[in-house]
Parts: structure tokens; C-alpha cells; sequence
């Protein structure tokens, strides 16, 4: 049986769902972001239990069917900018169409009328995100990390990050306080630096 988990965006969340998911004697075939599979299906009575468990750790079991769609399109996202070094050699709209089996049009209309947000500007603001903590981390120029995100140039790389963050990378590398968001924050509120 699958199960679909909204806020689901990192390894402890995986870590947390395991945990409440022993805590109820069900036995996961697959915990992956944003979906687990179980053997078992699950009861009324275990349902409300897991439901009240997650809320406890900021995660929520979901059931309406646009809801999972929205949060198999942030999961996918998320996945491609956050969790894989792979670099998508399709055009992003193609990949997501391919990946969710739905059509682009129909799954950019549902995410704007749901997010309040076009999936393009959620994009970008995971990819700010990303390279922000690529500038922390200080291991790759921004010339790699411009290569690593996908970017046509650096000058594309430095014009976005300065649009969203109104800073230059090179700024933001020289800043002594670098805030960044928690993934689960990006693309669901105003930007800021």
C-alpha cells in the first residue's frame, strides 16, 4: 500500500517516518521523499495514529489526489536540485511531464492555482537556494557551479541569484551571516536573502 507524505524533504524525514511507521508494526517496503510504501494495509485506527505521529514532527499524510500531485512535482524538484548531481539533458518541462505522466500545461496550471507560484519561479528558487550553500560550502568556483546547475553562463548564474537575492554571488560569499531556508520553506514564502 502507498502512503503519500506532504513536507517530506530530507533524509530525517525519511528517518521519522521509518520510526513512527515501527512504532505502529508496519513494515516499509520503501520510504523515499514524499511516498512510502507499505505491506500492509493500513487500518482506520493506525491511519489517525500516523497522521497525529507526523504532525508531531512538522509532516502530514495526504489523501486528496491534486495534493499528491503537487507534492510529487516539489519532490521531483527537490530531488534534481538538492539530492542528485545528475544534470538533465531534456528540457526541465519534458522531464516533469515524463517522470509525473502527465502533461506539462496541466501540471504547471494545477501547481500556480495550488502554490501560488509557477513551477519556474519554485525552480529557480531551490536553484538560489543550492548554489547559495555551494558558495558556503566553497569547494567549487562559480564557474563549476554554474556548469553543476545548469546555467548557460555564469553571467545567467550571477543575473538570477542577484534578481532573487539582490546580491551578486561574489557579494554573498563576502557576507559574514549567509542565511539560507530549509528546504521545506523554499518557493512557500516571500524570497530573502
Amino acid at each position: 500500500m502507498k502512503l503519500y507524505i506532504k513536507y517530506m524533504v530530507s533524509n530525517r524525514c525519511k528517518a521519522a517516518v521509518k520510526e513512527e511507521l515501527r512504532k505502529l508494526r508496519l513494515h516499509f517496503i520503501v520510504v523515499d521523499l514524499g511516498e512510502v510504501e507499505i505491506m500492509e494495509n493500513i487500518s482506520v485506527e493506525q491511519r489517525e495514529q500516523l497522521q497525529k505521529a507526523l504532525l508531531i514532527t512538522g509532516l502530514e499524510l495526504m489523501d486528496d489526489k491534486r495534493a499528491i500531485l503537487i507534492e510529487k512535482i516539489k519532490t521531483v524538484i527537490i530531488e534534481m536540485i538538492h539530492h542528485t548531481d545528475e544534470i538533465i539533458k531534456t528540457n526541465f518541462s519534458d522531464f516533469l511531464s515524463e517522470k509525473l505522466n502527465h502533461d506539462y500545461t496541466y501540471l504547471a496550471n494545477l501547481f500556480s492555482e495550488v502554490q501560488g507560484t509557477t513551477i519556474e519561479k519554485f525552480i529557480i528558487s531551490h536553484k538560489i537556494e543550492r548554489i547559495k550553500e555551494l558558495i558556503i560550502y566553497d569547494e567549487l568556483t562559480i564557474t563549476e557551479i554554474a556548469w553543476k546547475m545548469n546555467y548557460s553562463s555564469v553571467a545567467h548564474l550571477s543575473n538570477q541569484f542577484k534578481k532573487v537575492t539582490g546580491l551578486s554571488p561574489s557579494h554573498f560569499k563576502q557576507l559574514k551571516n549567509k542565511r539560507r531556508r530549509p528546504i521545506e520553506e523554499i518557493g512557500n514564502m516571500p524570497d530573502s536573502i
